[in-house]
């Protein structure tokens, strides 16, 4: 049983933890039914789509590493919202952040808050975000938002934690290479799942 809030219970058979590489899964997500997308939005996009028709899941979990210049490395947040941040079409008149003549607003709301976890903006995009100085978002990551909107789109609850690799800096190649193994160890004692 994952309980995310007072609201929020879920079985763990009916759980997809969902991953874009197998080093942030480690071993102690091994037994649980998971997903892993590669990365990137159009990868994490086919993936999961393909996964909720054959799976049928009540809730879906996004786990994975992220930057961030606001939280420390090592923090796990809970994104609650999130933001394409690679979309811009401002040149035709369009708000930063916008996908023209979409019904998914620019900053996407679709996220469970779990209790004890600072709560976040992810911002998504497909590059590897070395110089962060937006404040719109305060979590930088490549496949967040591509999940959230499947996953609100096919009506499933959608739960994201990001693992802070990196400070979306300079150092954050070397950073999130050190890193990355960190995450399943924190995500599994979070969610309270033993191997």
């Amino acid at each position: 049983m994952i309980a995310i809030n007072q609201n929020h219970k879920y079985s763990l058979e009916n759980v997809l933890f969902v991953f874009a590489l197998e080093m942030e899964a480690g071993e102690v997500f091994h037994a649980q039914n998971k997903l892993f997308t590669g990365i990137g939005k159009v990868n994490a996009t086919y993936e999961l789509t393909k996964a909720i028709h054959q799976k049928k899941p009540d809730l879906i979990v996004n786990l994975g590493s992220a930057g961030s210049s606001q939280f420390r490395k090592g923090d796990v947040v809970c994104c609650t919202q999130f933001v394409q941040r690679d979309m811009d079409v401002t040149g035709l008149g369009f708000e930063l952040y916008e996908t023209p003549f979409s019904d998914v607003p620019s900053l996407l709301k679709y996220g469970l808050p779990m209790e004890s976890l600072p709560t976040g903006i992810c911002g998504t995009g497909d590059n590897f975000e070395m110089g962060h100085t937006e404040t719109k978002y305060d979590v930088v990551d490549m496949e967040a938002y591509a999940l959230a909107t499947i996953a609100m789109k096919e009506k499933i609850p959608f739960l994201c934690l990001k693992y802070i690799s990196d400070g979306a800096d300079d150092n954050a190649a070397d950073d999130w290479t050190v890193l990355v193994h960190k995450a399943s160890v924190a995500f599994g004692e979070i969610l309270q799942i033993n191997n």
